[in-house]
C-alpha cells in the first residue's frame, strides 16, 4: 500500500512539477529549498525609567478648585442661545426695514395712552 502511495506520489510530481520545453526555466519546487524560520533580533534592553513626578489627585489638594476657570460649556445650550439671538436680530431688522420704508411702528408699548378707561 505505501508502494502504491509513494508511486503515485511521484507520478503527480513528475507531471504537475516540472514544466518541459517552452521559454520557461525549470525551477526547484518551493518545498525543496530549504529556508531557516525566520527569528527577529531580539530587542534592545529598555532604558532604565527616569524619576518622573508622582500623578497628583486634584482631590488631594488643599485648595478648593475654581468652576469658572474652565470653559466647559453645554453644546446644545450654547447653540439654543445662539438660535435665539439670531431671532431677536431678525425681529430688529424687520422692524427697522418696516419703520423706514412703510411707517410702521412694531412696538408693542403704547406711549400715547395713559390708563384711559
Amino acid at each position: 500500500m505505501t508502494d502504491l502511495i509513494r508511486a503515485l506520489f511521484l507520478w503527480v510530481r513528475l507531471v504537475f512539477g516540472t514544466r518541459r520545453g517552452g521559454r520557461h526555466r525549470a525551477r526547484t519546487p518551493q518545498w525543496a529549498t530549504h529556508q531557516p524560520p525566520f527569528r527577529p533580533a531580539p530587542a534592545p534592553a529598555p532604558a532604565p525609567l527616569s524619576a518622573s513626578p508622582t500623578p497628583r489627585s486634584p482631590y488631594a489638594l488643599d485648595v478648593p478648585l475654581d468652576g469658572c476657570a474652565s470653559a466647559l460649556v453645554r453644546p446644545y445650550l450654547l447653540a439654543d442661545e445662539q438660535r435665539q439671538e439670531r431671532a431677536r436680530q431678525r425681529q430688529r431688522r424687520l422692524a427697522m426695514v418696516l419703520a423706514a420704508d412703510f411707517g410702521i411702528d412694531l412696538d408693542i408699548r403704547d406711549l400715547y395712552r395713559l390708563g384711559v378707561a
